[in-house]
């Protein structure tokens, strides 16, 4: 009895776990960067909200309101030869409190010879007891450009929460002209709160984030340094294989998104989405 009890459970669990994939390509027509056919299944959208001059702005939308544990998130883009396609989320993501399996989130991107990629996401609020597995492909033609950030906030701390267990596992795997150029994977799972207490691992930061700019050089960096007075966090940056890298940490997300929006004002001459502004 008990095992059919919990076998019910298990499919009712299963039944009712959000799904959502997004899956376009943009190409470049007369010198303008235009959408082709765009795929959306589950709760997972995507929206173009002005037409611009060469480029393409994308916000994406989850109608679920957040993700929970065994959600699964597929999104697939490409920009064709010379296209500027630049995306971003319509608010922070929330994970919420997964009592069973961790929500999975894929995500994979490819710019092709001349093209322009922007993924600048808000933040990922990760609440206590949150399980999730994120998996980040990116495949850049050689002459293609990036600029990638990803934040993620452990509990909101306005709130007066923390996020004390759970689970979080980030795999990051970038290929540039077909070569492995970088591969990391993050897992924190456990009594996270107390990981992040470590010196060595945040030193109770409760914010963290990466950014990517390809291509990255000693001239990138050294233009970020020269912000470094006006950092409010702890703010890392090099460069090799081609490309640059930050790292974040903070006390608080505020700060780290100041930080951020001054790395990446630096970083590139383009504007931010508006959404990063309000």
């Amino acid at each position: 009895m008990r095992t059919e009890i919990a076998r019910a459970a298990s499919a009712t669990f299963a039944a009712n776990r959000a799904q959502g994939a997004v899956r376009f390509a943009v190409h470049l027509q007369d010198g303008v960067t235009r959408r082709g056919d765009l795929h959306e299944s589950g709760s997972l959208r995507v929206r173009f909200p002005s037409p611009e001059e060469e480029g393409l702005s994308g916000v994406f939308v989850n109608t679920a309101g957040g993700i929970a544990g065994g959600d699964r998130f597929d999104i697939d883009i490409r920009a064709g030869e010379g296209a500027r396609l630049t995306l971003t989320t319509a608010a922070a993501e929330k994970v919420y409190r997964a009592p069973g399996p961790a929500a999975e989130l894929k995500i994979a991107l490819k710019a092709e010879s001349g093209a322009h990629l922007a993924w600048l996401p808000q933040e990922t609020i990760l609440f206590d007891r949150a399980r999730i597995v994120r998996r980040i492909d990116i495949d850049l033609a050689e002459d293609a450009s990036l600029l990638l950030c990803e934040i993620v906030v452990f509990g909101r701390a306005a709130m007066g929460e923390k996020m004390q267990h759970g689970e979080f596992v980030d795999r990051w795997r970038m290929r540039r002209g077909g070569r492995l150029v970088f591969a990391e994977t993050i897992r924190l799972d456990g009594d996270i709160g107390a990981k992040l207490a470590r010196p060595a691992i945040a030193k109770g930061g409760a914010a963290i984030a990466t950014a990517l700019i390809v291509p990255g050089d000693e001239g990138i960096v050294e233009r970020i340094r020269e912000a470094s007075e006006m950092f409010g966090g702890e703010v890392g940056v090099s460069c090799w294989n081609g490309f640059a890298m930050a790292r974040f940490c903070a006390q608080d997300a505020a700060r780290l998104r100041t930080d951020m929006m001054t790395v990446l004002g630096r970083a590139s001459p383009a504007a931010l989405p508006r959404l990063w502004l309000n």
